[in-house]
């Protein structure tokens, strides 16, 4: 009886497991499908260098290179406000405060991760851009820096939660070798732990970049909807999610040109982020190895 019942545990988490790469594979299909039409009246090479993306207007280009500039430059911005605030918080968690505190602000700080994203975008275009423009009077009403200030405060849960783990799976002995050399707790924190858990930080780092990068409601409310190939954070700007959002609205034809370039944009977006995790999943595998 209980090898039966583990017999069907097992095949449940099995059939899970190819769930997972079943919808993945059935993604990858899809893009690519539609992408293969797209690039047989677009050329690849247009597409990874011309510095315009106009497709719905009647002078059409097809350059990704203003999407992907705005792109990454909210997640940027979000980087500079989510890396060092999410891992000071992380630190502290781990190795100043006391297990009380450290039990109630932790699933706090996670409630962060709970709030629709469309929350944040209101609360970018709201309260956000007003208030930076008190002090950037030439800052406009959309752009990457409002965008990606509140983008930031999103993500730090995933980086100060993942990193606090890391932290916190440092095995004590690491700990009390570093104190018993006469280390202060600064130094044990900088030259000891984080070293030791620097593969779950990198992994978190990077997921939180990620996580950024395929950000759709905050860019779609706040960033604008003007692609434009610039590094100025003070002007507005369109984003990869963004743009699939405003032509996934409905006002473009199906199985037209303008419509598949949504794939074409989807499927960069994807190899983008693919390549990312694959990053993280070396770098982790390799620092591993490293400290073991």
């Amino acid at each position: 009886m209980i090898k039966t019942q583990e017999r069907i545990i097992e095949k449940l988490l099995l059939i899970s497991a190819l769930f997972t790469i079943l919808t993945t594979v059935l993604i990858i299909i899809v893009l690519s499908y539609e992408a293969v039409i797209f690039f047989s009246d677009v050329s690849i090479i247009d597409f990874f260098t011309d510095t315009q993306w106009t497709p719905l207007f009647d002078e059409k280009h097809f350059g990704i290179l203003p999407l992907l500039t705005g792109t990454l430059m909210t997640t940027l911005v979000a980087m500079s406000i989510a890396l060092p605030v999410g891992l000071s918080i992380a630190i502290y968690l781990n190795e100043y405060s006391n297990k009380r505190f450290r039990a109630i602000v932790k699933p706090a700080l996670e409630l962060l991760a709970a709030v629709p994203t469309v929350i944040y975008g209101f609360f970018a275009l709201v309260i956000v851009t007003p208030f930076l423009q008190m002090f950037i009077p030439n800052l406009a009403g959309f752009s990457s820096l409002s965008a990606g200030i509140v983008m930031g405060i999103m993500i730090i849960p995933y980086v100060s939660s993942l990193s606090e783990d890391a932290l916190f799976a440092v095995p004590k002995s690491l700990r009390e070798a570093a104190y018993g050399m006469g280390s202060t707790r600064f130094q044990t924190v900088f030259k000891v732990t984080l070293p030791a858990a620097s593969s779950g930080v990198i992994v978190a780092v990077i997921l939180a970049i990620s996580r950024a990068i395929g950000e759709t409601m905050i860019v779609a409310i706040a960033a604008g909807q003007q692609p434009r190939l610039t590094l100025n954070p003070l002007v507005p700007i369109e984003t990869i999610t963004a743009y699939i959002v405003q032509v996934s609205l409905g006002d473009v034809p199906h199985n037209s040109l303008e419509y598949r370039t949504i794939f074409a944009a989807g499927i960069t977006l994807f190899v983008f982020t693919f390549i990312l995790n694959n990053i993280s999943f070396w770098l982790r595998k390799k620092y591993r190895e490293k400290y073991d």
